[in-house]
Order: C-alpha cells, then structure tokens, then sequence
C-alpha cells in the first residue's frame, strides 16, 4: 500500500497531467490542429513523445516479466528492433509522409496504390489499437491491484477517465507535450527502482551467481541470442527475420501512431530529427524495463504470474516517496501510450473512414467534433476488451501476437509501394489481403511449422514474405501506373511535395 506522501505524489502529478493537458485545448481550433498540431512542434518534443508512447505501461508490467520468465532476449526488442528501424524511417520514410501532406499512413497507401487498400489498412489499425487500449488499461489494473489494493474494474475505470479527459480536449499538442513531462518522469522513477533493486541483490555479479545456480530452466537467462529450439517466445531466427527485418520496421515505419508525431513537426528536418533523437533515447530503455524484471527473480522467485515481478519489486525495494514517484512514472508510460492510440485512432477513423466514405466535404469543425466524439468511443471499446490479454501467457505476448496478424502483410506493401515503382494497385491489394488471411491461419492454427508456443515473430516474417511475392507476382501481370500517379510516392533523389503533384 502506498503511504501519505507516496499519495500526495501520485495525485500531484494525476491533476497536473490533466490541467497541462486541458491547457493545450486553447491551441485547437480546427481539425488540422487536433491530429496534426498544426505541424509546429520541435524535434525534441517529438522524439520524446514517441519513446515514451512506446514504452507505456505495456512494457514496464510486460517486458519485466518477460524477463523474469525468459531473461535478457527480450531486450531485443529495443536494441536491434528499434534504432535500425527509426533510422530508416527518419531518411527514406518520413520525409515522403512529411512533404506529401499525409495524416495517415493509409492515406499513403491509398495514393500510392488504391482506396481499398487504404480502407482495409486504416481498419486493421483501428481494431489493432481498439485491442491495443484493453491491454494496456488491464496492465494498469496489475499493477493498481498488487499497489493499492484497488480492484480491477475501479483501477480501468480511473485510467480511461483521466486520460480520455485531456485526449479529448488537447489534440496531439496536448499528447505530445504532456510525453515530454512523462519521459522526465519516466526515467527518474525507472532509474531509481534500477539502481536500489540492484544494491537489494548485491550487485550485478552477486545477481548473476544467484539466478544461474537456480536451476537449469535459468541458465539460458543471460543469452540474449537464443537458439532456434529455446521455449521461450525469442529464438534468434525470429529475432532476426521477425523482428529485425519486419516487425520492428513495420512498427516504426508503419504504425500511426509514431509516425503521426512525427507529421506534426515544424519542417522536414525536425521531422527527421525526431526519429533520430528518438533512437538514441530508445539506447536506454532496455535499462529501465527489463532489469527490474531480472533482479526479481532473485528478490521473489516464486511468483506464478511474472507480470506481477514490477509490481512487487517497487512494493518491496522502494522507500516512501520512491513508490510514489515510480508509480507516477509507470502512470505516465500508461497515459502516454493510451492517449497516443486514442488521437492516432480518431485521426485514422476521420481522414480513412467517416470523411471518404460516410460525409464528404463536410466543414472543418465537423471532422473535428467527429474525431473527439471517436476518441470517446474508442475509451469505451478499450475498457470492453481489457480482460482479452489476460487469455495470454504475459501482457507482452498479447500485444506482439496481435501485431503480428497483419503488420508482416502491411510492411511488405510499404516496402514495396515506395522502392519499387512497378508495384500495382492490384499486387498491393492481393498481397495485404491474402498476407493478413495467411497470418490470422498460422496463429489460430497453431501450425507444426513452429516449435514454440508463441511463434509471433515467426508469423510475422511468413506473412511478410507471402505477401511479398504475391505483390511481385500479381504486379506483373497487371498494368502499372504512370509516372505521373508515381511523382512524390516513390524513393527517389528528389522529393516532391504534395502542392507539385496536385
């Protein structure tokens, strides 16, 4: 339980987020304002933002228990699953979204390829981020629940209220500049329960000697290279062709809602910054969510749900005040997660959905009162589907496996849709439909190709390949399209803006 100034913090920093938040309402005044930020945000605010969106509750509960199940393999996860990818997006993707006056990754793909392309991907994120929201609102109920005692629906309920609340008024500004107070947050209270925990074990060696000599289920702990048979859910081939060739590149390059913030810089170069200060942020991460998972297993090694080895360890390491300020710092990874997927999700549902399809040239302020009244429903659809991650083994699990049923077939279009110019409509549209219904098979098949239980990395390169082919081969034997559709959607040494192909 938390103490009277453990309290004191913890509501301090609850209504500060929220009149920060509310503060930014003033800036809103049209729809461009609310997904985009009117592009006048600053690369360091962006980059900030997009670290801390991606390490939000999810992996403070998650990737600490997935250390404390499998070891250091999940830190993959960040090191070669992040920084290669954001560095391709900040040189080749980005710019092209950027100059192209993009709001969303779809619309891309609708111009480079065809509507129901664009429909069929926006879809898919929206129910992606839709599930994405219960996970993350059932992470906050862990870890309230093991804290304070509260129980799970009051603990889902609370979240929902405080983020929807500013989400709802302040746009993406307030999104982002809310992170920003998030991230500082964040690593002060991450770092505090690291280095306390790690005097709680007797040092790194004293750790190291203790978990090694626990049994031979720990001894693999401490590779982060895993072979092929390993049980554990980060064999290196998965670690290799999953992650690091598609996943990793499809979350950074493909996912609305780090690439929206890097839509609402300034100009191109701080469009790009962002990405780049992001990576060298996203060094440090691996530190802060995944060592605590490690130390507890040393601290508690009896825990039956590793999703609870945070929880505990700030429970149990840190002093009044600390608990506090790390509960503060996990809220915050909460609140800018959730709040990034409730904006990028009314944006999506807006520009792909209701404005092509249910009310066309409607006014400004319509397609704004449509994005807020989104972002409400979408706080109900979160809190509808939280207990679904439970059915996981890890919240972790959960998510990559749901990212898994489409991003292989959506990076492998993208891929393709701006280096290869003979990509066509018809080759992008095949392989997107038949690489998701090849995915939704071999995980809800459990197919014998896989030799562990939860082979998402796995899924993801197969799909990604499949519907690689499928773009190859059915684009050509269908009609191209002409340089002029082309101009400012393709890889080439100059860019072209949107004013110069319209």
């Amino acid at each position: 339980m938390l103490s009277g100034i453990d309290y004191f913090i913890v509501i301090a920093y609850i209504v500060g987020m929220l009149l920060l938040g509310l503060y930014f309402k003033r800036f809103v005044g049209s729809s461009k304002d609310y997904f985009l930020g009117g592009k006048s945000l600053p690369f360091w605010a962006i980059g900030m933002s997009i670290v801390v969106s991606d390490i939000g509750a999810l992996d403070f509960v998650g990737v600490s228990g997935q250390a404390y199940r499998y070891g250091i393999a999940v830190g993959n996860f960040d090191w070669v699953g992040s920084v290669p990818a954001m560095l391709l997006a900040a040189f080749i993707f980005i710019p092209y979204f950027w100059r192209g006056g993009m709001y969303t990754i779809p619309e891309y793909l609708g111009r480079r390829y065809n509507r129901s392309v664009r429909t069929i991907a926006s879809a898919t994120w929206i129910l992606f981020f839709a599930l994405d929201l219960g996970v993350l609102f059932w992470a906050s109920a862990v870890l309230l629940n093991v804290l304070m005692g509260w129980p799970i629906w009051v603990s889902i309920l609370s979240t929902a209220g405080v983020v929807g609340l500013y989400t709802y008024f302040g746009g993406i500004t307030a999104v982002i500049m809310t992170d920003v107070v998030q991230m500082i947050i964040m690593f002060i209270g991450g770092f505090a329960l690291v280095f306390l925990s790690l005097d709680a074990v007797g040092g790194w060696v004293n750790m190291v000697d203790k978990i090694m000599s626990m049994g031979p289920e720990y001894q693999s702990h401490f590779d982060i290279i895993r072979p092929i048979d390993t049980p554990s859910p980060f064999p290196w081939t998965g670690i290799l062709f999953g992650l690091t060739f598609v996943m990793a590149n499809a979350y950074m390059i493909g996912n609305q809602s780090i690439v929206q913030r890097c839509l609402t810089a300034k100009n191109e170069w701080h469009a790009k910054a962002s990405m780049i200060f992001g990576s060298a942020l996203k060094m440090l991460i691996p530190i802060l969510v995944l060592f605590p998972g490690l130390m507890a297993v040393v601290v508690h090694p009896d825990l039956l749900d590793g999703d609870q080895a945070l929880p505990m360890m700030i429970k149990t390491i840190l002093p009044p005040g600390l608990v506090g300020l790390m509960f503060a710092a996990f809220f915050a990874g909460l609140m800018s997660s959730v709040d990034s997927l409730l904006n990028s999700t009314a944006t999506l549902f807006t520009k792909d959905i209701y404005e092509p399809f249910i009310k066309k040239n409607a006014g400004d302020k319509h397609y704004l009162k449509v994005g807020q009244i989104t972002t409400l429903v979408l706080l109900g659809l979160g809190v509808a589907t939280a207990p679904i991650s439970s059915d996981f083994p890890g919240i972790y699990v959960a998510i990559q496996t749901f990212m898994s049923y489409f991003q292989g077939p959506l990076f492998a279009i993208l891929l393709l849709g701006i280096f290869w110019k003979r990509s066509t409509q018809w080759g992008g549209l095949s392989a997107l439909v038949v690489g998701i219904g090849f995915a939704v098979y071999l995980n809800l098949s459990k197919s014998h190709l896989f030799t562990i239980e939860d082979p998402f990395l796995y899924v993801s390169w197969w799909s990604f390949l499949l519907a690689f082919i499928i773009n190859v081969l059915v684009s050509l034997l269908t009609k191209r399209h002409t340089q002029a559709n082309l101009e400012g959607l393709v890889f080439s040494p100059k860019i072209i803006t949107k004013n110069e192909t319209l």
